[in-house]
């Protein structure tokens, strides 16, 4: 519910006007993605299948993990559409869904690898005797 009394007491800036925003079914179907996303497990995943498919076996393998547990977090991302599966004889290959998953993994990493100008500035180490 919007309340249609609320004002900003700052009158010295422009408010912002919203041209395009999303429909609300996009918005959750955006959030269940961010959802899947959030396991780092699952994230590290979607990292592997960046260099390009992969079936379960191998994931598992790689990771150092049960073929359950893999196939459940490879469940987990397929169900939030961020990959594609196909079957070939007995073995379960996954890739990335498409170029937008790809993107936003490295957008994310890229994001969560960026420092600060705190985290930059010089530490200063006393020498303790």
């Amino acid at each position: 519910m919007i309340d249609d009394d609320l004002t900003c007491e700052q009158r010295d800036h422009t408010p912002p006007t919203a041209t395009w925003l999303p429909l609300r079914r996009d918005l959750e179907t955006a959030a269940e993605m961010f959802r899947a996303l959030a396991d780092p497990l699952r994230l590290r995943l979607l990292s592997r299948l960046a260099v390009g498919e992969a079936c379960v076996t191998e994931l598992a393998a790689l990771e150092g993990d049960k073929l359950t547990t893999i196939s459940a977090r490879l469940q987990a991302l397929h169900g939030a559409r961020l990959v594609k599966r196909r079957r070939d004889a007995r073995h379960v290959f996954y890739a990335l869904a498409d170029e937008h998953v790809l993107l936003l993994v490295q957008s994310a990493i890229g994001h969560a690898t960026e420092r600060t100008a705190a985290d930059q500035a010089p530490v200063n180490i006393k020498e303790t005797k």
